[in-house]
């Protein structure tokens, strides 16, 4: 088989509820050995893409593909005990009556099924628990044999619906990385769903951002962080601040100096967007600030309404002069101004997004 081929695809899938389109034309491509997230608020058609994708429901249009082969169209349905796909879902849906071995071992017809049980029990480090039953496991615990399970039947294709949302936020990371490490191992293909952008960039080789049905971008962790769609993309990863601004002649004047925004109609607003971290803070010095530079442009005045340490770094927010509005910054260690202290701030020129305005793209997409 062509290495090319995608373990799992899904082509052009949609589904309605109660005549909403909840899925709408979501394509995707995920090869062996790769972790594809589908990241998106709740509510916004991932946990169906992916029952799709096991057979748990099925699409009003649209192929779901495993090795090149269809397992679901308009005229095809396999089963998902069918589909040589794994499931893993927030639930972990061990049964109670059975011991944790023959949790791992149930469902597989195999006469070496205790024997396979045993193996991934090692591998997930609870060999010395195969005898006790689910109630007598921590959540992490039952994490890992929910996870054995699902591999067990050695599947090509692995689907996880917020499998570590139920867990310990100290535990979750360790569990996390595991899970990954023994996944990669082997050579699965992984489809995650979660609404944590932070789950997301660990465990991702390919982010799918969806929103009100469909995947609005695609990539590496990298890109999809540094590069955003639009502001909603980019707010979802981090906290943004938002500058607006109006295009005159192919560039737009603000406060911090002047931005090219080429390809923006003269009059549209636009938004420029920018993370707390990539904004520089300089102290007032007689009512003035630093000197203009190319990389930060012109630095722009306002007072400290509130300084916050949290752990790794201050967060202060700032009320601009020229507007009223609080752009807040964050500097790495301790940096607790006193409320009323006036400071200048920056932009990081390299780090800002500039969008048209969300209101005016979307008035433009209806017409």
């Amino acid at each position: 088989m062509s290495q090319k081929t995608p373990r799992l695809e899904l082509k052009n899938i949609t589904r309605q509820f109660d005549g909403q389109m909840v899925v709408d034309g979501i394509s995707l491509q995920m090869f062996a050995g790769e972790v594809t997230c589908l990241l998106g608020p709740s509510g916004c058609g991932k946990s169906t893409t992916l029952r799709i994708a096991a057979g748990v429901d099925q699409q009003d249009s649209g192929e779901v593909l495993v090795d090149g082969r269809v397992i679901s169209d308009a005229n095809i349905h396999l089963p998902p005990e069918k589909r040589s796909i794994g499931l893993m879902f927030q639930d972990f849906a061990l049964f109670p009556h059975l011991s944790v071995q023959q949790n791992v071992a149930f469902g597989l017809k195999s006469a070496d099924k205790m024997d396979v049980a045993v193996k991934l029990l090692d591998k997930v480090g609870l060999l010395k628990f195969a005898g006790k039953f689910p109630h007598m496991l921590s959540g992490g615990e039952q994490q890992r044999v929910a996870l054995a399970r699902a591999l067990a039947p050695n599947p090509r294709v692995m689907l996880m619906d917020e499998p570590f949302s139920g867990l310990d936020n100290r535990l979750r990371d360790g569990i996390r990385d595991d899970t990954l490490a023994i996944l990669k191992e082997l050579n699965a293909s992984v489809l995650l769903v979660t609404h944590e952008p932070e789950e997301a960039m660990r465990m991702a080789d390919k982010i799918a951002l969806m929103r009100d049905g469909k995947i609005v971008q695609i990539g590496a962790p990298y890109n999809i962080y540094n590069a955003p769609v639009d502001r909603l993309a980019a707010g979802f990863f981090s906290d943004i601040n938002v500058i607006h601004g109006v295009v005159k002649e192919m560039q737009t004047d603000t406060p911090f100096g002047q931005f090219l925004t080429p390809g923006l109609a003269d009059h549209s607003d636009v938004e420029i967007i920018i993370r707390p971290q990539h904004l520089r803070i300089d102290f007032d010095r007689n009512g003035k600030g630093p000197n203009p530079t190319p990389q930060e442009g012109v630095p722009a005045r306002g007072i400290v309404k509130r300084a916050r340490f949290m752990g790794n770094e201050s967060l202060i927010e700032v009320q601009m002069e020229h507007d009223q509005s609080v752009l807040s910054a964050s500097i790495p260690g301790v940096f607790l101004p006193k409320p009323d202290t006036p400071l200048w701030l920056s932009l990081r020129r390299d780090r800002c997004f500039v969008f048209p305005c969300l209101h005016q793209s979307r008035a433009e997409s209806n017409h």
